[in-house]
């Protein structure tokens, strides 16, 4: 006898947890509690918190899913898998949306006029330093398009996390920087980083 749960073609919510390292089973248990969007320092220019994302993909929303800027603003900083009660890894889920989103040939739709500056700044400091720097995207993003709230974000959830240690004040740099820049220019040259 065929069992049909295992025959069943796969759902959206499959693809992702396939696609994504770790503990990404853990968002098959997501409860909706909102905690990672509460915890999320670039929310306000999210078209979608991660929680209401993750309620669209459970209901396989896949084009809204692939379309939404709400990976595209995660700054890697971690803070909502360290408070999910359900060790659900978002940031990394966040990385597997923007992949399947570029294959999907979507990530072309995304807030054009907010999303690819965000990625741009992201991705400066990572050739700069090696690693993100999450208050320096945030900052700059924030003063940018939202003055008044980068003072009330830096003053608030900022200033928490720099002194619990969640995250740096200042830039810090790889070692062996040279090299991966090397590596980024030849990635660049093949086509493999905008």
């Amino acid at each position: 006898m065929t069992d049909t749960y295992t025959s069943r073609p796969p759902t959206l919510i499959d693809k992702i947890i396939a696609e994504t390292p770790g503990k990404a089973s853990n968002l098959y248990a997501c409860l909706q509690c909102g905690t990672c969007a509460g915890s999320c320092p670039s929310g306000p220019d999210m078209d979608h918190s991660p929680r209401s994302l993750f309620a669209m993909i459970d209901s396989g929303m896949e084009d809204q899913v692939l379309m939404s800027n709400t990976p595209w603003y995660c700054v890697s900083c971690y803070y909502c898998m360290v408070r999910c009660p359900q060790e659900i890894p978002i940031t990394d889920i966040m990385y597997t949306l923007k992949r399947m989103a570029i294959e999907a040939g979507h990530f072309k739709e995304i807030d054009k006029d907010k999303a690819p500056e965000f990625s741009e700044t992201f991705m400066d400091l990572v050739e700069n330093n090696g690693r993100s720097f999450e208050l320096g995207v945030v900052m700059r993003h924030h003063l940018r398009y939202h003055p008044i709230s980068a003072v009330k974000l830096a003053t608030g959830m900022g200033l928490k996390m720099i002194t619990k240690g969640r995250m740096d004040f200042t830039p810090s740099k790889i070692k062996n920087l040279p090299q991966l820049k090397a590596i980024l220019k030849k990635a660049k040259e093949l086509g493999g980083v905008a």
